[in-house]
């Protein structure tokens, strides 16, 4: 599907190369939303600098040389030289009309497909997920669906947190309780947040306990078959709890993703060995320490990347770059996007500068820090409890579903329904308002978790979007038809119409922008541009009883069009989209 940006850029660059000579073939034509038409090109005002003439004149010379033919009904010089273009209607229909008929809307996979790995969610074993997963979950989830869309090669990997020292005492409490605990899946092992806790307080007040753990880690580290086959009881536990949390979420993450801490393990001490070899990695105070260029403390000290503690252990640095290396050597990845929390930055920032040292990154093989900010509350503060503590995931989600089954009682519907399928409408609305409400935020950002405001039918929400899916799929019910059965032609009458379409246009170039940063919520605008022009359609353009059978044909046309842009965008952002709500 052309962007129409990009046509017109192109159009305007070979009238800058046949006004001006071939050596300003790649201006770039500065190429913006006009309020005056649809786009503008206002190269004219930076090209006059160097051409040592009026913005005007230049203006003028691009617009006698500019091949508008099939795609530009309209041109015009305003202001200092600004020149505003207006998209011919036929092929506004035309490339809409060609994305109803591609299966994939005419979205072009990649001209040169990469490998990428898109680490995301990242929990602990032994640990309930908690509303900071939520996005890091979510967002990665999103990311590695419009990824792979764009026909890359996505590596989802669960970067688990299995393995360390407080597994000593997770072991030692599952020993206690009785390993038959686990198995028949007793609350006082699947409650992983009581377990954690409880393991927990007597390491720190049975010194008897805590000298065992201290022991057992050892033995885990050493790779003891009796401690390993127990933290694989912990692990399997966990697994459960994790599958049950991604089934309710939605997101395509599953046991096989899963690549946790332990599996670096055995790559740790070659890691470190080669970081000696190369000269990057030095004792300092007893700890062997790389030291990033551009890295300094308040006294302008330079930062150390700790790679191996003072006694001997190792840490999160060294298996990051453990991570590195493999997915580099083995895997032989092109990219690499780390889904992590914000307070993670100069981490991240200092441990790929390590990796660029080493020659594990370049400039054909890149990582990057796709940055989550925080979930607050409605008091602005990070997001708890009444009664302080974490919010637990599967809580704040059951609560979701539990309030837009309120609201959706409240609402008018055009059928009834039976509580089966009520039950499958709340579900989907309930979990794809949490979803949308965090791809909607750009992902570095803090918002704000409001039921009230996410739940709305009205507004850039989630059921909003949900909403103008299921109206679009009634027109076709009413008029005993199938969204196949409209083929068109497209035909544009109404501004309405044209609008509709020419927001349909976007689509391709929006899921490449998305792609190329890593930034879902640029999808989401779009979807929320696309549903507001079909709504601004669907009240000034009658469907099924439009004035002939030709502008029927059309408008169920754009539908069905519009229909599956919301659908497969709302599926790349893993929103659910019932049939009927």
């Amino acid at each position: 599907m052309p962007d129409p940006q990009l046509v017109l850029a192109a159009r305007v660059q070979a009238a800058l190369s046949a006004a001006f000579g071939p050596s300003y073939a790649d201006a770039d034509p500065v190429i913006r939303p006009s309020q005056f038409a649809d786009l503008q090109a206002n190269v004219a005002l930076p090209l006059a600098k160097k051409l040592g003439r009026k913005p005007r004149e230049v203006a003028d010379e691009i617009v006698r040389n500019l091949d508008t033919a099939g795609v530009v009904s309209d041109v015009e010089v305003s202001g200092p030289g600004f020149i505003n273009l207006t998209l011919s209607d036929a092929w506004i229909a035309g490339e809409a009309q060609r994305a109803l008929e591609d299966e994939r809307l005419a979205v072009p996979a990649a001209g040169e497909p990469q490998k990428i790995v898109v680490e995301y969610s990242s929990p602990n074993v032994a640990k309930e997920m908690h509303v900071g997963h939520l996005r890091t979950t979510i967002v990665g989830d999103a990311i590695a669906r419009i990824l792979a869309f764009l026909g890359h090669d996505v590596v989802r990997d669960n970067h688990v947190g299995d393995w360390g020292t407080p597994f000593g005492m997770l072991i030692e409490h599952l020993l206690d309780l009785g390993e038959d605990a686990a198995a028949r899946g007793d609350s006082s092992v699947s409650d992983l947040t009581a377990f954690y806790q409880a393991a927990r307080e007597k390491f720190e007040g049975d010194e008897e306990f805590a000298n065992r753990s201290r022991g057992r880690v050892v033995a885990l580290q050493a790779g003891e078959p009796e401690t390993l086959r127990l933290w694989n009881v912990l692990v399997d536990v966990s697994k459960r709890y994790f599958n049950a949390a991604y089934g309710q979420l939605g997101v395509t993450l599953s046991d096989d993703d899963i690549r946790g801490e332990s599996f670096y393990n055995d790559l740790l001490a070659p890691t470190v060995q080669e970081l000696e070899d190369k000269g990057i990695a030095v004792i300092s105070d007893g700890a062997l320490c790389a030291f990033p260029p551009g890295f300094t403390g308040r006294e302008g000290e330079p930062l150390p990347v700790i790679i191996r503690k003072s006694d001997g252990g190792y840490n999160y640095s060294t298996t990051d770059l453990a991570t590195i290396r493999y997915r580099v050597d083995i895997e032989h990845v092109d990219r690499m996007i780390y889904v992590v929390g914000a307070p993670q930055s100069l981490h991240f920032q200092m441990v790929f500068a390590v990796a660029r040292l080493a020659g594990w990154l370049s400039d054909e093989v890149r990582a990057e820090h796709a940055q989550i900010g925080n979930v607050l509350g409605t008091d602005g503060k990070i997001l708890r409890t009444r009664a302080g503590g974490t919010v637990k995931l599967s809580e704040l989600l059951d609560e979701a579903v539990e309030r837009a089954g309120a609201v959706f009682d409240e609402i008018q519907h055009d059928e009834p329904f039976d509580d089966a399928t009520r039950a499958e409408i709340v579900q989907a609305v309930g979990i794809g308002a949490v979803k949308y409400a965090d791809l909607s935020v750009a992902r570095d950002s803090e918002y704000v978790f409001d039921f009230d405001r996410m739940i709305s039918f009205n507004g850039k929400t989630g059921p909003y979007l949900q909403y103008a899916t299921a109206r679009i799929r009634s027109i076709f019910r009413k008029g005993d038809l199938t969204p196949e059965d409209a083929t068109g032609p497209i035909v544009l009458g109404h501004p309405a119409e044209r609008a509709l379409a020419l927001e349909l246009l976007g689509f391709g170039a929006v899921l490449k922008q998305a792609g190329d940063t890593a930034e879902p919520h640029r999808l989401a605008s779009y979807i929320y541009s696309v549903a507001d022009a079909y709504t601004t359609f669907y009240e000034n353009c009658p469907v099924l009883k439009a004035p002939d059978e030709a502008t029927k044909a059309s408008r169920l046309a754009l539908c069905a069009a519009t229909l599956r842009t919301l659908v497969t965008g709302l599926g790349l952002l893993g929103v659910p989209t019932p049939e009927r709500m």
